[in-house]
């Protein structure tokens, strides 16, 4: 009998630990975050954000219960030109002053084909939080030579509008699209 609940114990324990959940953190040197905007309809602006942070939180391996954070210090925009940086910093747009960071929560994750997956959560900025749906491509994990740890890449997509969130709304189509388009390529620590 003792021998049984011994094996039924190791046997919990064993199937415990396969499916705990486990924490992913930013690698922010491998990683970033971009964004793209329309021009007077002929050219494309891009812009990314220097100061962010973001993790993971999954107990399956293929990352299909996942949850991800994501914060932004909104006043380290950049599209490299000082002029537009700060006017991106005004009240204008991101209004840093008022509103130093952006987020976004996920709320679901539901499969899109082969380590794929449409991933529901919450945006806010500018103080609008939305519902949004991004696409995320599990690109896979790696034991990183370096810190001998897994290592876990993703890339994720989206595209929001800038009116649901009241975002430089004196800028009106044509002077700039109300289409945002998001990329963020990332690799995760697994902690």
């Amino acid at each position: 009998m003792k021998k049984i609940l011994t094996l039924a114990a190791a046997a919990l324990f064993m199937q415990t630990a396969v499916f705990a959940q486990s924490t992913w953190k930013v690698d922010k040197a491998h990683s970033q975050v971009k964004f793209t905007i329309t021009h007077l309809a002929v050219s494309d602006v891009d812009g990314n954000f220097k100061d962010f942070d973001a993790s993971i939180l999954a107990a399956k391996p293929d990352f299909s219960d996942a949850k991800y954070t994501f914060t932004a210090n909104t006043a380290s925009v950049s599209t490299d030109n000082e002029r537009r940086d700060g006017h991106l910093k005004s009240a204008d747009f991101f209004d840093v002053a008022k509103y130093p960071t952006l987020t976004f929560v996920s709320t679901s994750v539901k499969p899109a084909g082969t380590n794929k997956y449409k991933v529901t959560g919450n945006l806010t900025l500018n103080g609008v939080t939305k519902p949004v749906v991004l696409d995320a491509t599990y690109r896979g994990t790696i034991t990183n030579p370096m810190t001998k740890g897994p290592d876990a890449g993703f890339k994720i997509t989206g595209t929001i509008k800038r009116s649901d969130f009241g975002f430089g709304s004196k800028f009106s189509s044509p002077m700039l699209s109300d289409e945002v388009e998001l990329s963020a390529n990332g690799e995760f620590l697994k902690q």
